[in-house]
Order: C-alpha cells, then structure tokens, then sequence
C-alpha cells in the first residue's frame, strides 16, 4: 500500500438500513406518480387518479422550491436530520391515507429533496477520498491535453475525472492492471494506458465497439506522440534559453567561451576546471532547469507514466559544454550513445500497446481467466454501465479474488432486471439486476420499468421550469385517445418513436404517428383530428405538472437503486471499505455517482 493514511468514514449496514427505511416509507405512495406513463395520461384519467390538486397550485409549489435549491447551490449541506442518522423524518401530510392521492406538493417537494443523495448525508466527499489515497501529493491530470478533439466536453470531463480517481487507488494499492467493463468506444481505457501507464483490458459485448475503439485508441496514440514531442521541444527551448540569458547576465560572449575551449590544446584540457569549461551551467543553473522540467511534466507516476514515456535528463537536452567534463571526448560519446540506445529501446516498448479492446458478453458468473490470460491484481471498473451489468460489475467483484478494488458508474436504469417485477411468471434467472441487498429482497421490493425510466432524469436540481418537452409528451398522449377512440386499441406494442421533431404541427404528428402504426389516417378528416386538440389544450398545464413532479421524485429513486448497491457491498465480509462518490460535475454529467469498494489487504 502506497499510503498510510486511514481511507474516509462511512455509514455502516445498520445506518444505511435505517436511511433505507425512510426512504421506502416515502416511495411507497410517491412510486405510483413515477409508474404512471403519460402515453396514457388522458386515456386514463391519470391526473384525477392520483392527484388532488389544481395544476396550477403544483406547478408554483415546484417552481418555488427549485428556486429554493437554486439559491441553496452556492454551499450545499446535508439536512439536519441526515446529520444526526436519522432515516424516517415527519413531514407535512403528504398523500390521502385512503385515495393515496397527492394531498401538499409543498410536502412532497421538501421530501424528495430530503431524499436525494447528497442530502441523505451517504455520500462520501471526493476530496477526502482524494486525501486518504494519496495525502499531500499533488497530481496534474493532463488537463492541457485537448480530448476534444476525440470526445464530446461531456465524455472528457467523465474521463478525466474518473481516470485520475482510478489510478489514484492503483497507486494506492501498488496495482498496474486495470479491467474496463463495457468499454465502448475505449476513451476511458485509452486515457487509462496512455496517462498513467496501466495496463488495460476494455472488456465490451459489441464486437462493432471493439473494432473502432482499436483505431481510436491508434488515432489517440499518434496524438499523444505528437504532444511528446511538443513537449521535449518546449524544454529544449527552455534550456537554450536560460544558457543564453545567463551568458548575457554574467557579460561572456558565446563565441569567446567557444574560441577558448578550441584553443586548449588536448595536453591540457583535463586541467581546465569545470567552471572555465562551462561555466553558465553552474548548479544553480541545473537546478532551475531541474525544476522547470518538472513543472512541464504531467506525470503522477515517475516514468511509468506514459504521457512522458521518454523521462527527461540534463544529458538529453543541454548543450555540449553544459556537461560535466569527464576524461575525454570520447567519454562523453559514449555517454549519448547510451542514452540514445536507452531512449530507443524506451520508445519501441511505448509502442506497444497497454490498452487490449476485447470483445466478449460479461455476466455476473464470467470466467476472468478464460478471457485474460494474463489476469493477476486488478481494478475492475465501469463507465456508465447499461442495466445489470452495473450491477454484475459489483458481482465480479466480490467473487473474484484478483478484482482488488472496483469503481463503477452505472445508468440506463430501465434496463435493469427486477426479481420482484413479473412474479406471476415463470424465469430461470438466479441473478438480477435490482435488488442486490438483502434488505431489499427481504421487502420483495419492487420499482417498476417506468418509475426506473424516470430515475434516468434524476439530476442535482430541478431549475425553474426545467422539465420534460411538454408538448412532444402531450401530443403523444392525445394521439393515444384518439388511437383509443377511433380504433379501439388501448394497448399497442408499437412505438410512434421520434416524430415529433420531424412533424410541423400537431396535424402533421398525427397523420405520421398513424402511419407509422400500420392504421389507416384517411379514417380521420382534419376537423376531427383538431377536435381533439381543441379538447385537451387547455388542459395541457396538467401534464406538464405531472411532468415536474416526476423530475422531482426522480433523484429518490436513483438514490435506492444506488443505496441498494452500498448496502450489497457493506453485507459482503472481505471488503474493506465501500462508498457513494458524486464523481462528475452533475450539470455535465447526470449520471455522476460512483460506487467505489476495496477489499482488505492480504
């Protein structure tokens, strides 16, 4: 272990237990606004069904406290009672103990908000984390470096920060290898060898990803070469330089020192103190050069680090009569001939590639050996893992005694399988995706598609009118009455799909959706087509508070299905520590909690 300081607290079981208790407490009643699918908003009398309220009244309680939250961004802080442990907290009634209809949006707003992550008080502070695994050293992470051209703002801020966290547990550990769940197109992996000097294996179901994250990974290498060489060039120019303004400082003429190093004849120049030899590099002139190299590097690792591959020496870059005179001239070709072997012996073993794309479908019971040959200690990690793989990263982990530590940033919650969902139907599935815990699955608890649909919005605030597109949602949902109406289909495995943006009025989207669904539009005129417009516009407002109070209610969500995969790590025995990290910017990247877990040391 590479640093001896204690890594940071965090709650254990039966607190997070008690956190848990509250929070189902609060979804029990609030999961059915999330159920509900607003395709089937008006065929179904959603708003009616669970809502006692004006639109109105909800949409200015909403607006109001995601003003609240807006003000209370610049110093956040957990609530009071998240402070103190406390899971179950009273608020103001709710929801109708007989209807279970929203009664105080108000209430609702405050309880969503109590629930979130970062107000829960069961996230860890990355900067903590930071300090437990590598003290006071600081590290530059190549923020120069313009991935931009290789990945969106939002892909670069997630690789960046997620790869400096990364390899600041490998160095921790004394750790080299690194396992890439679902890889994808490579960037976190190619910035993982290329940075830091891991070795990694990008581990992706989609032989299509892998085939192109190899030629990123090239283009990226030819890019990292160049800015080497930029690099090495910058600090030529730097040595150069200062030889020259000390030569001026100190009034002797390049040319003079030059003449009188040729006028000494070979009898005589062992005799030549190293001063008169080179007397603008004395070792306060070394020394700064020293540290303007070391500022110009980047690397957190000494010269494993392959972003500086070639690691920088006086003898590389200064001027013949800056070395230190030996017995002869030959002494000192020999010297870079040396260098020279050793610099080319460094840069062929850099072209080889520590970054290995494989193609392969991972579940919970995959076999890391019959993929990695060269499997030994390791990180396992994942960027934005789709539906259970997030959760069979977690599984890997716990059984695999290589897997030392794990990092994980899970979304497309939809996509995860629940034990508890479809129980009237017959499945073979031993492993699921959600719950993971045993609280949980004592509870048989359930989310439902949609209500993990909706955690996928969840975001650090809900800004004043910030919502879902209103009108492409209502659109959709009076073309379901219509569908309804005039067809007599309630129920349709099909999907409109994204029309509205292609369709120039409401007119247009109807004509398109019916086609696409194979049912005959000249069955409608136009007028009877608008009627329908005419009918639910003015109550579009409704939708569109229904809409808020899903965004709203999003963050609890995603808050259990995260808390469940805590708790999952904290039952496990040889798991040292376990913890929430809000890793990412939550405005560039919503998705921004990762799961982090190391096992004991042996």
């Amino acid at each position: 272990m590479a640093a001896s300081r204690p890594l940071p607290f965090t709650h254990d079981l039966p607190t997070l237990h008690v956190k848990l208790q509250g929070l189902l407490q609060f979804l029990r009643d609030a999961l059915s606004i999330s159920n509900a699918h607003t395709v089937d908003f008006y065929t179904e009398a959603v708003w009616e069904e669970l809502v006692d309220l004006p639109p109105e009244t909800v949409l200015a309680a909403l607006r109001k406290s995601a003003a609240e939250a807006d003000r209370q961004l610049s110093a956040p802080r957990p609530l009071v009672e998240a402070e103190r442990g406390s899971g179950v907290t009273e608020f103001p009634k709710i929801f109708c103990e007989t209807s279970q209809k929203l009664l105080s949006a108000e209430a609702f707003a405050q309880a969503a908000k109590y629930y979130s992550v970062q107000n829960l008080g069961i996230c860890t502070p990355l900067e903590e984390l930071f300090l437990a695994l590598r003290g006071n050293k600081k590290w530059r992470t190549g923020e120069n470096m313009k991935l931009i051209e290789f990945m969106n703002m939002k892909k670069s801020h997630e690789v960046q920060e997620m790869s400096e966290l990364i390899c600041s547990i490998a160095d921790y550990y004394g750790i080299k290898q690194v396992i890439d769940l679902g890889s994808g197109k490579g960037y976190l992996s190619s910035f993982l060898s290329l940075m830091y000097g891991l070795k990694v294996y990008g581990l992706d179901s989609s032989n299509t990803n892998t085939r192109g994250a190899k030629e990123r990974n090239r283009k990226l290498k030819k890019h990292w070469k160049h800015y080497h060489t930029q690099s090495r060039a910058d600090v030529n120019g730097l040595a150069f330089k200062m030889a020259k303004d000390r030569k001026v400082q100190n009034g002797v003429l390049y040319e003079a020192d030059t003449e009188k190093v040729c006028n000494n004849s070979p009898a005589n120049q062992d005799e030549i103190p190293a001063s008169d030899f080179s007397p603008d590099f004395s070792g306060s002139v070394i020394s700064n050069i020293r540290k303007q190299v070391e500022n110009l590097q980047t690397e957190p690792q000494g010269e494993e680090n392959l972003c500086f591959e070639n690691a920088f020496s006086l003898v590389d870059f200064l001027p013949i009569n800056a070395i230190e005179h030996t017995s002869s001239q030959i002494a000192y070709r020999e010297t870079c001939e040396t260098n020279k072997g050793r610099r080319k012996m460094k840069s062929k073993s850099s072209d080889c590639s520590v970054y290995s794309p494989l193609t392969s479908l991972i579940t919970a019971d995959s076999e890391l050996h019959d993929i990695i040959h060269d499997l030994e200690d390791c990180l396992m990690v994942g960027l934005h893992t789709c539906g259970d793989l997030a959760a069979n990263t977690l599984r890997i982990f716990t059984s695999k005694s290589e897997v030392k530590g794990v990092c994980s940033v899970g979304c497309c919650y939809h996509l995860l399988s629940e034990e508890f969902e479809n129980q009237h139907k017959e499945c073979t599935q031993e492993k699921w995706g959600f719950p993971m815990c045993q609280y949980l699955k004592e509870e048989r608890w359930c989310c439902g598609r949609n209500a993990r649909m909706s955690a996928c919005l969840a975001l650090e605030r809900v800004a004043v009118g910030q919502g879902l597109p209103t009108e492409s949602l209502f659109y959709r949902a009076v073309l379901q009455d219509i569908i309804k109406d005039c067809y007599g289909i309630t129920k349709c495995d099909q999907h409109v799909g994204k029309i509205y943006s292609k369709c120039s009025s409401f007119l247009d989207y109807v004509r398109k959706s019916l086609k696409k669904l194979g049912l005959d539009e000249c069955k409608l005129s136009e007028k009877n087509i608008m009627e329908y417009y005419e009918k639910y516009k003015p109550r579009m407002n409704e939708l569109e508070a229904f809409n808020m109070l899903k965004v709203v209610l999003a963050p609890c969500i995603e808050t259990l299905i995260l808390l469940d995969r805590l708790c999952y790590l904290k039952e496990q025995e040889d798991i040292a520590w376990s913890a929430l990290v809000k890793l990412f910017d939550p405005v560039k990247s919503p998705r921004c909690y990762a799961v982090i877990a190391l096992k004991k040391q042996q």
